[in-house]
């Protein structure tokens, strides 16, 4: 599970010296887009900076996070690694909209709605596996989820596909990998806690 996450200030700038690290060539210069990038928590139904491909280059675009719904009419936000294949809703976008998502850390809730933050003590960004779809009021994508590793398992069953640096252009561009990273297991990331900082007091 992925409800939020969030940017810091720092992050626009790192990700872009990442991004041009990344690319090499097969990328465009993120600068205008990442101006607009700016600090604090990113929810379900507000716009994002995403990274796609495009004709064989990375570009960046703003996306809405969501699907929309087909019974209920809600939001679907997250996607399953172990069913995207199959699911008719994520079919196509999987096979062709891979989208990668930065973002500086991510938050989840226990079972008694205690908020943990999640974070890579070793980078300033984490690249969050995602789909985009076109809707009829632009583009839109969601986060894909795989099991929890052992860093998250205190807190929630589910975590963001969360792709290392240099998984990020196999992810983007290269059909053959898609399988393996879905399969994967994301690195081991820092926890911050809110309820037991407030404890130490």
């Amino acid at each position: 599970m992925c409800g939020r996450y969030y940017i810091e200030n720092t992050t626009a700038r790192e990700l872009g010296q990442v991004v041009r690290q990344l690319t090499r060539g097969k990328g465009r210069d993120p600068g205008c887009m990442l101006e607009r990038m700016e600090a604090g928590d990113v929810c379900p139904g507000r716009e994002a900076l995403v990274l796609r491909a495009e004709g064989g280059n990375l570009v960046w675009g703003w996306q809405r996070w969501g699907f929309s719904g087909f019974l209920d009419r809600k939001l679907v936000i997250n996607a399953r690694c172990e069913s995207v294949m199959e699911k008719p809703l994520f079919r196509d976008s999987i096979r062709y909209r891979r989208v990668v998502i930065p973002a500086a850390g991510f938050y989840e809730w226990n079972a008694g709605r205690e908020k943990s933050s999640f974070y890579r003590k070793d980078a300033p960004v984490l690249f969050l596996a995602g789909l985009g779809r076109w809707q009829e009021d632009g583009e839109h994508f969601v986060i894909l989820t795989t099991g929890a590793n052992e860093s998250m398992k205190p807190v929630h069953d589910r975590m963001p596909l969360v792709l290392d640096q240099e998984e990020v252009l196999e992810w983007m561009l290269e059909d053959a990998g898609t399988k393996r990273l879905l399969k994967k297991t994301p690195c081991l990331l820092e926890r911050k806690t809110d309820y037991e900082q407030i404890c130490l007091f």
